[in-house]
């Protein structure tokens, strides 16, 4: 087992499949059945969830939007996508905890590092929806901020993608894959892995970070065994 403790970084808009909005509970389902799989081999899993496919905050702003009040909302629809896997893995018995980055209760609890070590030895898995808790920061910049504070051995960054390229592959037919690519390559090529708050403060702080197809059915497991299925990014 290459990791023990992981942050998974999922997007909210794969949450919505073809359709582009809302919540495709065909790939929520997949989603939970694997993140499953990997907590019964014992790996600790916490999760941070984007609110693309409900709301996305600087989208608000194009519409019209007070910034600070649209990122709010982008931070609320980070929540919505949070209970639809709280809801999703308790249908599949397995236990997991919703944490917010503001008060929100009933709906969820307060986030704190010692919640989520609680959540762990409980074998639960630790959803942290709402971002950083503050305007002007992405839900990557809250992916990294978790990461470093529950002291993950890596930020798994799932997507529809198989890792990073030299170009976009969606694009470009002629682009090719990195098995493994240093921080400062990333910045020097000028690749777009994660908003660069986020990027400068795993490499600050010599977070690896992981970035693999989250949508083929087994692939988190392959990560968690080793196998080099995406783009490892270092020191």
């Amino acid at each position: 087992m290459k990791y023990k403790r992981i942050l998974l970084k999922l997007s909210g808009q794969s949450l919505a499949g073809e359709k582009g909005t809302g919540i495709d509970t065909k790939i929520l389902n997949e989603y939970v059945s694997q993140i499953k799989e990997i907590a019964e081999q014992g790996v600790e899993v916490a999760i941070v969830i984007g609110g693309g496919n409900i709301f996305r905050g600087l989208g608000g702003v194009e519409l019209g939007f007070d910034r600070v009040k649209g990122d709010y909302m982008g931070m609320l629809a980070t929540i919505i996508n949070g209970l639809a896997l709280e809801s999703a893995f308790e249908s599949i018995k397995q236990d997991a905890r919703l944490f917010t980055a503001f008060s929100t209760e009933p709906a969820g609890e307060r986030y704190s590092k010692q919640k989520v070590f609680d959540a762990f030895k409980n074998k639960q898995i630790a959803i942290l929806t709402g971002g950083t808790g503050n305007p002007y920061f992405s839900t990557d910049s809250g992916a990294a901020l978790r990461a470093l504070e529950i002291e993950a051995d890596a930020l798994l960054k799932g997507t529809r993608v198989d890792g990073v390229y030299t170009a976009d592959p969606e694009k470009d037919p002629n682009a090719t894959k990195f098995k493994s690519i240093t921080f400062d390559e990333v910045i020097d090529k000028e690749l777009k892995v994660m908003d660069f708050t986020a990027f400068t403060m795993c490499r600050e702080n010599n977070m690896p970070i992981y970035v693999f197809d989250m949508d083929t059915k087994g692939n988190l497991r392959k990560v968690i065994d080793g196998e080099e299925i995406g783009t490892l990014i270092h020191e």
